[in-house]
């Protein structure tokens, strides 16, 4: 994935060596965007304010993989959505271009200022750059929101910092969105996302261990080393705009003990019908406990159809 063009227009841009599709100056606001939260849509919505007030493009610049991950690897926080999540859902916010850096060893080693000539002024050509007051770059993160604001007088732009978005006195964050997904308040979640939690994916081949146990999965692959959450859960399932009841397992199948990587593995209740290869949402409703293993794959099924039970009786009453 590298440009993605939208009528014309470039809509994705990943690398810095592929910059040179900015044509124009920009509105330009940094960082991870985890999860695209209320927080981080009150900072797209000062881009697109401005964007719109001066007559340029929006832009977001994030990173891959995220600079957490990249200095903390196996221990990094685990993650709220992928890379084409997060670009979809910047895009169907209406960001005109999202930019993709690699953070490698090359772009963490940039200094300061090799940042602000090389990325934002040569690479982005911004006019507008819409930052939290916290914010810090450079290999000996010396730079800061003061040291932007010096640089944009000489070289021609302006600095904003964002705004602190709180609900019920909380602050929006991806770490507190992290938390209530652990406990399962998924109510308490779409308020601070804005919208249910889910997770989409494409449905990939497995071991279809789940099919010789009479419970045939659509398994969508996490590609991280930890998940935002972990367990079994009722799920709604949206196939082409059809939404489906399912039961959920998110976790490492211990009672197999075949992956290191958590998968997502969803049965769906009533339906026949091949899932290759295609695009799933997989909207997560209520837990049902904590993923288990069992001693024998006996107790296994047992416990399946006794989940599989009680995700239909929750339905019945939801």
């Amino acid at each position: 994935m590298t440009l993605a063009v939208d009528q014309g227009k470039v809509t994705f841009i990943r690398g810095l060596h592929n910059l040179q599709a900015f044509d124009q100056r920009s509105v330009v606001t940094i960082g991870s965007f985890d999860g695209v939260h209320l927080g981080h849509q009150a900072i797209l919505q000062q881009v697109k304010t401005m964007s719109a007030a001066m007559g340029l493009p929006s832009v977001v610049m994030t990173f891959e993989p995220q600079p957490q991950e990249y200095f903390s690897g196996e221990k990094a926080p685990a993650r709220l959505m992928r890379l084409r999540e997060k670009i979809d859902a910047l895009l169907e916010f209406g960001i005109d271009r999202v930019v993709c850096l690699q953070f490698n060893r090359a772009l963490r080693n940039l200094t300061a200022s090799e940042f602000i000539y090389q990325v934002l002024v040569d690479g982005l050509t911004i006019k507008h750059l819409i930052v939290g007051d916290d914010f810090r770059f450079g290999c000996d993160r010396s730079g800061d929101f003061k040291m932007l604001a010096e640089f944009g007088k000489r070289c021609d732009f302006d600095v904003q910092d964002t705004k602190t978005i709180e609900i019920d006195n909380e602050r929006v964050s991806s770490t507190r969105v992290r938390d209530i997904l652990q406990q399962a308040d998924f109510g308490r979640a779409s308020q601070l996302l804005g919208r249910p939690f889910s997770i989409k994916g494409r449905v990939v081949y497995g071991q279809q261990v789940g099919r010789t146990l009479g419970f045939p999965t659509a398994n969508v692959q996490l590609n991280r080393y930890s998940a935002p959450l972990a367990g079994v859960y009722a799920v709604l399932v949206d196939i082409d705009g059809v939404s489906y009841q399912g039961a959920a397992n998110v976790g490492v199948r211990p009672t197999v003990g075949d992956l290191v990587k958590p998968i997502l593995e969803v049965h769906l209740l009533d339906f026949n019908g091949d899932l290759y290869g295609q695009r799933i949402e997989v909207e997560f409703m209520h837990k049902i406990r904590d993923e288990a293993k069992f001693t024998t794959l006996e107790k296994l099924v047992e416990n399946i159809q006794r989940d599989v039970e009680q995700i239909r009786a929750w339905f019945a009453g939801a």
